[in-house]
């Protein structure tokens, strides 16, 4: 805001423009109107159950749990040390298929 000693404080332009969302923005909004985005997550969810990364993920926390103790463990620590594992560890197969099924959609949606 710019202030005068002759009139009152007037807005910047910039203040009065709305931000455009961004190109990822857009796509996150399409694939929720679309319902593309709960089907996506139910996939995900399919393919990491099938390929055991979720049992995998389930003996990380628990061994982690029995190093710290039962009792010493919060779940903010387990969140700090599962997510980095838990992402780097997600079978390539799994990500290349998502990523195809997005491609998909955003030819499909004309994106």
């Amino acid at each position: 805001m710019r202030g005068s000693i002759n009139r009152p404080p007037t807005p910047d332009a910039e203040e009065d423009e709305e931000e455009e969302p961004t190109l990822g923005e857009i796509i996150n909004i399409k694939l929720i109107e679309s319902g593309e985005k709960e089907r996506l997550k139910e996939l995900l969810r399919d393919r990491l159950y099938e390929c055991g990364w979720k049992d995998e993920m389930k003996a990380l926390c628990r061994a982690f749990a029995r190093k710290k103790g039962r009792n010493n463990v919060t779940v903010d620590d387990l969140v700090q040390v599962m997510i980095p594992k838990g992402r780097a560890s997600v079978p390539d197969f799994v990500k290349e298929e998502l990523l195809h099924r997005i491609r998909s959609f955003l030819v499909s949606a004309s994106l």
